[in-house]
């Protein structure tokens, strides 16, 4: 499981909503204990890719700087976030091949400026990509 509360969720949206022709990518972070993965910050990063409006892809340095990042705030680097504009919040076939074993992939469907759906998944044993459910939780005051 995926969770984070609604101030971390809306920076998600926030960073994704105005990408509504190109696919906008970044990293999350926070803590993981068992099976739940706890996202406490997110940091955009530019999308690398030749053709934007089909994939993303993040560059080795905004990787290392994520990294950087996550040591020096205590956190760990649980996965990243794109959006896929005018398409679904499932895996295309390129991100099937470029995931890797530990992270978690957040995909937000974008349509027309607005986050439609949003989704989460994980490499199984069999390498295939399976839903993992996303939890918000209310900000408590």
């Amino acid at each position: 499981m995926v969770s984070m509360n609604q101030s971390v969720f809306l920076n998600l949206v926030t960073a994704v909503e105005p990408c509504d022709d190109v696919e906008c990518c970044g990293f999350f972070f926070g803590q993981e204990n068992a099976n739940h993965r706890m996202i406490t910050k997110v940091m955009p990063v530019n999308n690398s890719a030749k053709d934007k409006r089909a994939q993303f892809e993040i560059a080795s340095g905004d990787y290392l700087n994520a990294e950087r990042l996550a040591s020096k705030e205590n956190m760990q680097l649980l996965g990243v976030y794109h959006s896929h504009p005018n398409h679904p919040a499932v895996p295309s076939e390129y991100d099937k091949k470029a995931a890797q074993p530990y992270f978690s992939y957040i995909i937000l469907s974008v349509m027309k400026k607005k986050v439609e759906d949003v989704r989460s998944w994980r490499l199984d044993g069999d390498s295939e990509l399976k839903e993992e459910e996303i939890e918000i939780t209310k900000i408590i005051n």
